[in-house]
């Protein structure tokens, strides 16, 4: 269990391991997303606000004000947040793995859909480069889709996907 929380929500109480730059260097080094990053506290306080703010103009009253902070915005973050960690705790533990890997990363499918295709976890082991997770025709992707979609609009480029041989060579025998 301190394996799972840690992978869930233990992590969020460290502090940035060391050579956390060697993982994400490209990352580091945006000034973009540092600005972002710097300014999470704001996207989260509007993240609470906005949802208030729209539920008393839609009602007229303080009744929807508390239902649009409470509904809209701390469950909302409460689930979005948990769904999210679930992929690096829950995929870890329940799910199958069609892919070869040297974790126990799964397939897992409840968050698979919920997480919007980051949820086929052991695919994203096996190929971490890969814009897609989703590699079976049933599985849903729909980070992969709006990937696509962008590329398809010039505003992703270099979009990665395993081939067939390389799943074929990673695939696990049964």
């Amino acid at each position: 269990m301190r394996g799972f929380w840690h992978a869930h929500i233990g992590w969020f109480f460290q502090p940035d391991p060391p050579d956390l730059d060697r993982y994400v260097a490209d990352l580091s080094t945006s000034r973009s997303l540092r600005v972002v990053s710097f300014l999470f506290p704001l996207w989260v306080a509007l993240g609470l606000v906005m949802p208030a703010v729209l539920g008393g103009v839609i009602t007229l009253s303080w009744s929807g004000v508390w239902t649009g902070l409470i509904w809209g915005g701390l469950v909302r973050l409460f689930l979005v947040h948990h769904v999210t960690w679930s992929v690096n705790s829950a995929c870890h533990l329940w799910g199958f793995r069609p892919f070869r890997s040297n974790d126990m990363s799964r397939d897992n499918i409840v968050f698979g859909i919920l997480a919007l295709g980051e949820g086929w976890h052991n695919a994203h082991h096996a190929f971490p480069t890969s814009a897609r997770h989703g590699l079976r025709w049933w599985q849903i992707d729909v980070s992969y889709w709006i990937i696509r979609t962008l590329a398809l609009l010039g505003l992703a480029w270099n979009v990665k996907l395993p081939t067939q041989e390389a799943q074929a060579k990673q695939r696990r025998i049964a």
